[in-house]
């Protein structure tokens, strides 16, 4: 009995960990999500501004 209850404890630790790990990674991602959001939004406005307010996705390079 006294080994399950060890092997219990040390299992919830690495759960607890692991979910700590988790929890971080996943702020992480939210503020990487925002951040590219908010390049792709500058991104866009700047090719409205350099394309005369029409942004085409297709819009070959100007050195072709």
């Amino acid at each position: 009995m006294l080994d399950i209850e060890e092997k219990l404890a040390h299992l919830t630790r690495t759960v607890d960990e692991l979910n700590e790990v988790v929890a971080r990674q996943q702020g992480e991602i939210d503020t990487l999500t925002r951040r590219v959001h908010m390049l792709m939004q500058r991104e866009g406005e700047r090719e409205a501004q350099d394309s005369g307010g029409v942004v085409l996705g297709n819009e070959r390079p100007p050195h072709y």
